[in-house]
């Protein structure tokens, strides 16, 4: 895969509507375009799938939504991640989503939807400390999976006060730390080689 330009897939863990997580992503985002990223984003609701169960994918093969992630995910050079917090921990459509992607198709690489790909974190939540007790779980598991996790991340605390009503981040200084994950996601996904001429 090459491109003169990096490809970043932005999407959350959550399905909600208005979820303040979709809302921070479509913020960082803006640094990975302002990096000269082509940027794809997308809702996990758009892609309902069931609940991985390994007897599931060996009566019927890979859901048919998996496949069209699979495609997605591939054709991209790094990902921008939402990440609610739920209990301390990772949402269960994320790591769904996660578990069915990393499944091999005939042919491919193992993990190689995920293999050096580069991964920003964010996350967002209405109290104080803006969902920063799931990052690592988030960061363990796209590291186990072959994955390049940045050590910088974004966490919104108050995420309910910090959106205006067209949904940009009104703080200036919130807005830049979002968009410098996105900027951070592009630069990198060219430094390691996952971009060429």
């Amino acid at each position: 895969m090459s491109s003169t330009n990096p490809k970043i897939l932005a999407f959350s863990g959550s399905l909600r509507t208005e979820s303040w997580n979709h809302k921070l992503v479509v913020a960082a985002s803006r640094g990975a375009e302002a990096a000269g990223a082509m940027v794809t984003i997308i809702r996990l609701r758009d892609f309902p799938m069931p609940l991985y169960d390994q007897e599931v994918e060996d009566a019927s093969g890979l859901p048919e939504n998996c496949l069209k992630l699979k495609e997605l995910f591939k054709a991209h050079h790094g990902f921008i991640v939402g990440c609610p917090e739920y209990n301390s921990s990772i949402s269960a459509v994320l790591k769904n989503t996660v578990d069915w992607v990393s499944r091999p198709s005939e042919g491919e690489a193992p993990l190689e939807c995920f293999d050096r790909k580069v991964v920003g974190l964010t996350a967002a939540s209405p109290g104080g400390l803006g969902g920063i007790r799931g990052l690592p779980v988030e960061r363990m598991l796209f590291g186990h999976i072959k994955a390049i996790v940045l050590p910088n991340q974004f966490a919104l605390g108050k995420c309910h006060e910090a959106f205006d009503a067209t949904g940009n981040l009104s703080d200036e200084t919130q807005r830049g730390m979002a968009e410098g994950v996105g900027r951070a996601v592009a630069e990198l996904a060219v430094k390691v080689g996952r971009v060429t001429a």
